[in-house]
C-alpha cells in the first residue's frame, strides 16, 4: 500500500506562464533547459520539470506530495494529467522566475536518483474565462473592484504533483517478500528499528535465528589461511629448517 511522505501545499506565481521543479544545483535560466510548455501541460529534460500554466497575473495553488510508491490514480477528480521523470539529489526546488524561488532545498526522502512524476491540473480554462469576464465589467483594471474580483480568482487554477523513486518501490517489495541482499538495511520499513538485517543472510530468509528467534550476528569476511615455506619468510631464525611448510 502506498503511503504519502511529504504534502507540501503553496501559491505559486506563474512566470510566462509557467513555474520550475528542478534540482538546486541546476540553473533553470541557463541553456540546454527544456522547451515551453505551450499546447501541453507539463515539458521536461533530465534535471527539470516545466509546469504549464494558463496564468500569468494571477496566483495558482500548487500541491506537492512525495510517495514511497505510486500513489492510486486521482484523475477523475482532475481536468488533465501528465507523466514525467526528473533526476534529484535529494532536494528539489520550486522557481517562479522574475517572481522569486517559492521553494528552495526542499529535502526528500527518497534521497538521489530518478523519480517518477505525475502531474494533475484543474480549473484552468474556467479561471482565463473568468478573468476575461473582469475586464469586460470593469474598465479600469487598477480600480478596487476589479481587484477583490481579481483575488477571488487566485488559487482557483490548481496543481497536484506527486513523485516517487521506483527504485524504492522495488527495494521494499524485496523486503516485504523477504529478499535480502546482504547489505545492511537499517531504518528500512519493514524490519526491525534496531537494527537491519544481517549481511549474508541468504535470499527468501528472515535473518533470524530458528531457534532464539532473534537477529543472527552478521557475519565476519576472513581472507583465507594461507601456507608459506618457513624459507621464504622475511626474517627467520638462524639455524631454522629451511624448506618446511608453517602455516601463516
Amino acid at each position: 500500500m502506498s503511503r504519502r511522505l511529504l504534502q507540501l501545499v503553496i501559491p505559486v506565481t506563474p512566470e510566462r506562464r509557467m513555474f520550475r521543479i528542478h534540482d538546486p544545483s541546476v540553473d533553470p535560466d541557463a541553456p540546454g533547459g527544456p522547451l515551453p510548455p505551450v499546447g501541453a501541460l507539463i515539458s521536461t529534460n533530465r534535471e527539470q520539470l516545466w509546469v504549464g500554466s494558463l496564468q500569468e497575473d494571477i496566483d495558482v495553488r500548487l500541491v506537492l506530495e512525495e510517495w514511497d510508491t505510486a500513489p492510486p490514480p486521482c484523475g477523475d477528480a482532475w481536468d488533465e494529467e501528465a507523466k514525467g521523470a526528473i533526476y534529484l539529489r535529494g532536494q528539489l526546488s520550486i522557481s517562479m522566475g522574475l517572481a522569486g524561488t517559492a521553494v528552495r532545498g526542499l529535502r526528500l526522502a527518497g534521497g538521489v536518483g530518478d523519480y517518477s512524476v505525475r502531474v494533475y491540473a484543474g480549473n484552468r480554462d474556467q479561471v482565463t474565462r473568468r478573468y476575461a469576464q473582469l475586464f469586460d465589467r470593469h474598465r479600469n483594471p487598477l480600480s478596487d473592484e476589479f481587484q477583490q474580483e481579481k483575488k477571488t480568482l487566485e488559487g482557483l487554477e490548481r496543481y497536484l504533483v506527486q513523485l516517487w523513486r521506483e527504485s524504492l518501490a522495488a527495494a521494499d517489495g524485496w523486503l516485504r517478500a523477504g529478499v535480502v541482499t546482504g547489505w545492511p538495511t537499517a531504518r528500512v520499513r519493514g524490519w526491525p528499528t534496531r537494527r537491519g538485517p544481517p549481511p549474508g543472510s541468504r535470499p527468501g530468509g528472515s535473518g533470524l535465528c530458528p531457534r532464539s528467534g532473534r537477529l543472527r550476528a552478521p557475519r565476519i569476511w576472513r581472507a583465507p589461511r594461507r601456507w608459506w615455506p618457513r624459507s621464504r619468510w622475511p626474517m627467520r631464525a638462524a639455524g631454522s629448517a629451511a624448506g618446511r611448510w608453517f602455516r601463516w
